[in-house]
């Protein structure tokens, strides 16, 4: 490719790319009035980055993101996320050999896009052009937990 195919425009300033994931997870939040009781969410998870553009016009390709979500999602899918405080689960789902993320967590919203965040920050940081992170974890089509942070 000759370097003015590769060129890119000028920004000016840093480009922000998302991505989206879904999953099916059901979770309960002992001692919440309604939440208590077991049942789930389809789970929208967005991914937002923000860089500097390479020399090819991106900021991260969207494989190299779905490559470091993807094995999360896939462990979150169809599980029942539980902590280490609702034994009633915890022993139900040993005893029955369902699928379980185990987590030292209270299941909200808000503490699974930190977790998420955490687990996801390693990889999506490794490359020097990005500035910041984000992820937000929508749990209904009204609610969603946000976090970011900021690399450089």
């Amino acid at each position: 490719m000759s370097s003015a195919a590769r060129a890119t425009i000028g920004t000016g300033g840093m480009v922000t790319i998302t991505k989206e994931f879904r999953w099916e997870m059901g979770h309960r939040l002992p001692g919440h009035p309604v939440c208590q009781n077991v049942h789930g969410h389809s789970y929208r998870l967005v991914v937002e980055i923000e860089g500097d553009l390479d020399e090819g016009g991106m900021v991260l390709d969207y494989g190299d993101v779905a490559e470091a979500v993807r094995p999360l999602v896939a462990e979150l899918d169809h599980s029942f996320m539980v902590d280490p405080e609702d034994t009633l689960m915890r022993e139900l789902l040993d005893r029955s050999g369902l699928k379980a993320t185990r987590v030292s967590f209270r299941s909200t919203a808000e503490n699974i896009a930190v977790w998420i965040l955490n687990r996801i920050a390693p990889d999506l940081a490794a490359n020097p052009r990005l500035a910041r992170l984000a992820v937000t974890v929508h749990e209904t089509e009204s609610t969603s937990a946000r976090i970011e942070r900021t690399f450089r």
